[in-house]
């Protein structure tokens, strides 16, 4: 007998049974797009970056004034001397910026003088420029760095801001608010970006310098005073016009002296060198077994002496820059000493001519120097930033060679003469130095001052075994004095008395390079180099340096005075 069977279903008798939910619709690539963001991103990174090019700003130096300088959107590179006028060039900087330098310190009263007067007036003002003009190169290149250190401050200042407004937006916008505006702009993507770059960068230029004071002047004819000089092309305006057509000629004529000059005596320097070596390699040919300094004490591993050029009183004679570096460079030194008076007046529009001597000095090779009484400390801080050790009391070691110095006691001014540069006397200052060599430990190989008197505690006292100095503008050494060798550098700027540095030699530039024994501690020998204001040079051979051993215990120096050279 057959079992129950379960009726069969009929259509429309199917069980209630509760629907089930709907599943999530699949992500849409258009519910969060990314290109808001990225657009956004690019625009305000655009902006932030134009923004802080346009409005860059800095304070710096032109020559012997203070200057401002701006970028401008103008193409121009303009030099702006207010009641003088301007002088301006075509921009060599890419698209259509542009600088305006605005020169401090040029008195409203100009504009009541006649062209002789006003020539007379700028006439020590002249020489800065030339001297500027000698060597531009570091006047550019400090103001470039400290524009793009401002430019990274600016844009990052209007990154921050931006970002800041982008959150801010969102925040007030709410998310459904946001969704739906990009729901209506997406199919406007690429218009929205392209219309973007164009406003941000054209309202962010709108915020340069592009007044109408900043225009360049294209209908002011270029002026032929400056035919066949970097400035040639520049068109003058104002008063200033007058006074460079009258008299202009003048000072390109001594800029062209100046750069010739130079460039005859930096010839000859070569030709002097090449002259010394020849010779002796004959002398060494005739003579194998001689050496140009007598044989010392054997040692059983000999080592390659410390090379060294020492300079002094350049006091802004940026023409001797390229002798400098053309010396270091063919001598191979290790080191560069410089004994003070780098600048003339210590003032802050002196940096360039610190700058150029420290730029001077090749890649790898150590530069020194103790500031002198024409220096300050401003000029010593440019220095330093340039990347000299600048001593101030303490010994510092370069290969191996043990240095001690300190910036002069004195301090040197024109129109007001010298005093002392702080509460510290000259005698107080060299037994301090005397204090601090007699008491190292590891002894101190050389002291470097630039006034000689300063160190002779020091040598009194047999602290130190040599010491070399500036500051009299001759030679005077090396000679025997208490327990060392003294050695005072004359003038590498050939400095005489009641000549100006600018311009062509009027004295004798000296350097002197020195080798220095590290094995022995002690240095060997040194060759004078000489630059004469007739343009010739001349190397001398090596000569030998004074022996002085240690005679015993060091001796006290309390109550040792310094005497003068």
């Amino acid at each position: 007998m057959d079992g129950p069977t379960s009726p069969e279903p009929t259509p429309g008798d199917e069980p209630d049974v509760p629907p089930s939910p709907p599943s999530p619709p699949p992500p849409s690539s258009s519910r969060s797009p990314r290109w808001p963001r990225v657009v956004v991103a690019v625009l305000g990174v655009l902006a932030a970056l134009v923004f802080g090019i346009t409005t860059a700003t800095v304070d710096g130096n032109l020559g012997p004034h203070k200057a401002r300088y701006d970028v401008t959107t103008d193409s121009t590179v303009t030099l702006d001397l207010g009641p003088l006028g301007t002088l301006e060039i075509d921009s060599p900087l890419p698209l259509t910026l542009g600088v305006r330098v605005t020169v401090q310190e040029i008195p409203e009263s100009f504009t009541q003088l006649d062209r002789p007067a006003t020539l007379q007036a700028l006439n020590g003002d002249l020489q800065g420029y030339l001297q500027l003009f000698s060597a531009p190169q570091a006047t550019v290149q400090d103001v470039a760095r400290e524009l793009v250190v401002d430019v990274a401050g600016r844009t990052v200042g209007a990154l921050a801001v931006l970002v800041a407004a982008w959150w801010l937006g969102r925040l007030a916008l709410g998310a459904v608010r946001r969704e739906e505006l990009v729901s209506v702009l997406t199919p406007h993507a690429r218009a929205i970006a392209a219309g973007g770059v164009a406003v941000v960068v054209g309202a962010t230029v709108l915020t340069s310098s592009v007044g109408e004071r900043d225009r360049p002047s294209d209908a002011v004819p270029a002026s032929a005073v400056f035919d066949d000089t970097p400035l040639e092309g520049a068109r003058v305006t104002g008063r200033l016009g007058g006074v460079i057509d009258t008299y202009g000629g003048q000072v390109v004529s001594a800029y062209r002296a100046n750069e010739q000059f130079y460039a005859t005596s930096r010839r000859a320097l070569g030709e002097a060198w090449d002259a010394r070596e020849a010779l002796d390699q004959e002398l060494a040919g005739i003579h194998p077994t001689a050496t140009p300094t007598p044989a010392r004490s054997a040692t059983p591993d000999p080592v390659e002496p410390v090379v060294i050029v020492l300079v002094s009183d350049l006091h802004c004679n940026v023409g001797m820059a390229p002798l400098v570096r053309d010396t270091v460079k063919r001598v191979g030194a290790d080191l560069v000493l410089d004994a003070g008076d780098t600048t003339m007046n210590g003032t802050t529009v002196e940096q360039y001519c610190v700058t150029t001597f420290a730029r001077a000095v090749p890649d790898g090779v150590e530069l020194v120097t103790s500031p002198g009484n024409h220096d300050s400390s401003e000029t010593s801080a440019t220095y330093a930033r340039a990347g000299a050790t600048v001593l101030d009391g303490e010994v510092v070691e370069v290969d191996g060679l043990r240095i001690l110095g300190d910036s002069d006691p004195n301090e040197t001014r024109v129109g007001s003469g010298t005093s002392s540069a702080g509460r510290e006397s000259a005698k107080d200052e060299g037994q301090r130095l005397a204090d601090v060599a007699c008491d190292d430990d590891d002894g101190v190989d050389l002291l470097l001052i630039h006034t000689p008197s300063v160190g002779q505690a020091a040598l009194d006292g047999g602290c130190v075994p040599a010491q070399m100095s500036g500051h009299l503008h001759q030679r005077i050494g090396p000679l025997e004095v208490g327990g060392g060798v003294r050695y005072v550098s004359a003038s590498t700027a050939g400095a005489t008395l009641g000549e100006p540095t600018i311009g062509p030699l009027h004295g004798v530039a000296e350097m002197t390079v020195l080798r220095w024994d590290p094995q022995e501690r002690r240095f060997l020998d040194y060759q004078i180099v000489q630059v004469r204001p007739d343009t010739s040079a001349s190397v001398s051979p090596r000569l030998q340096w004074p022996d002085v051993f240690p005679k015993g215990p060091r001796l006290p120096t309390s109550g040792v005075s310094p005497s003068p050279v």
